[in-house]
């Protein structure tokens, strides 16, 4: 599918076509979509996170296989518009999708029919980025100790909030509260920066949130970051515990950012996509550019995705269970 204009002329204004240089090959694009532009299905908005961990995937396209390479952003509905669009495309490479682990791990609970199957609509390419995340906290909050304490003597009237009803940040606070043994009350917003509003003016009191989202905010003051659903310790923050260090047994979370393509492409096509993916992101330029924006490097190839995804539904789908949350 040739993109709509209007997507072209914004894509340029962003300044995030990737288009090879002098000297590549035109055989090459060819190789991939046999001359078309490809185009990389976004399901959200233009972000920060999103944004450079596409850049990085098209300049390594670019720079291995040559051709022009398109972001068309399809927001909506828990990113199953975006899933929608490329499930229905023509597997031959010249529609992509980076997807999240949303897309593959969490929509299927929240929505009675997405409109695609996460399994058998896409070939799965590799997972690209994973997400830093803080629990976060007004800066009244001194450690989780004390919050939990608080927490256990006022039930439900301390509050975690998030940006909606199914999102991680709201499945992580229950978790949360149902690992520390405490009831505090959800609040959920329609946007992270609204939810940051309510935490930093004192009416809430705790998020799961990005680090690129909450860094600005630890780092002027205006909140606390308590821990990190980390495996281990962030780079440059070896003070700042991980949730395990607390005793939460196995409480990791890392959102990731994914490269799919429909069901039906070539395997030797999705091989050497794969290569090139797992290439780009493999430098220690990439990890840095990530580094910027809370995300570290995770493209492990096909293999391990498909094994995340599997991992990842099983405990989402007894988080959204215990959260009684029910496809809608």
């Amino acid at each position: 599918m040739i993109p709509h204009p209007t997507i072209m002329r914004r894509r340029l204004l962003l300044g995030t076509v990737a288009i090879a240089g002098a000297g590549l090959q035109p055989a090459a694009a060819q190789g991939i979509a046999d001359g078309k532009p490809v185009v990389i299905v976004m399901p959200y908005g233009p972000s920060a996170g999103q944004e450079v961990t596409s850049r990085i995937l098209t300049d390594g396209f670019a720079a291995q296989f040559g051709g022009n390479f398109v972001n068309d952003y399809r927001p909506g509905a828990g990113t199953t518009v975006a899933a929608r669009q490329v499930a229905r495309a023509k597997p031959d490479g010249s529609t992509l999708f980076l997807a999240t682990n949303v897309t593959f791990t969490m929509a299927q609970f929240a929505y009675r029919n997405p409109g695609f199957d996460p399994d058998k609509d896409f070939a799965h390419i590799s997972l690209l980025a994973e997400a830093l995340y803080f629990m976060a906290a007004n800066p009244k909050w001194q450690s989780i100790d004390a919050l939990v304490a608080e927490a256990k003597r006022r039930p439900g009237e301390l509050v975690y909030t998030s940006w909606g009803v199914g999102s991680v940040a709201h499945l992580q606070g229950m978790d949360f509260c149902r690992r520390a043994g405490i009831d505090m009350l959800h609040l959920p917003f329609n946007s992270a920066p609204q939810a940051l509003i309510e935490l930093i003016a004192g009416r809430a009191d705790i998020i799961f949130t990005t680090m690129a989202a909450a860094l600005p905010h630890v780092q002027a003051g205006r909140l606390r970051a308590l821990a990190t659903p980390s495996p281990q310790r962030i780079p440059g923050y070896p003070d700042l515990p991980t949730m395990v260090d607390l005793g939460f047994h196995d409480f990791v979370m890392l959102p990731w950012y994914s490269l799919s393509a429909p069901a039906g492409t070539p395997p030797a096509l999705l091989a050497r996509l794969e290569a090139a993916a797992t290439g780009a992101f493999g430098t220690p330029a990439a990890a840095a550019k990530l580094a910027e924006h809370g995300l570290i490097p995770a493209a492990r190839g096909a293999a391990d995705m498909r094994a995340r995804i599997a991992a990842d539904r099983t405990r989402n789908a007894e988080l959204m269970r215990l959260a009684g949350i029910q496809p809608e």
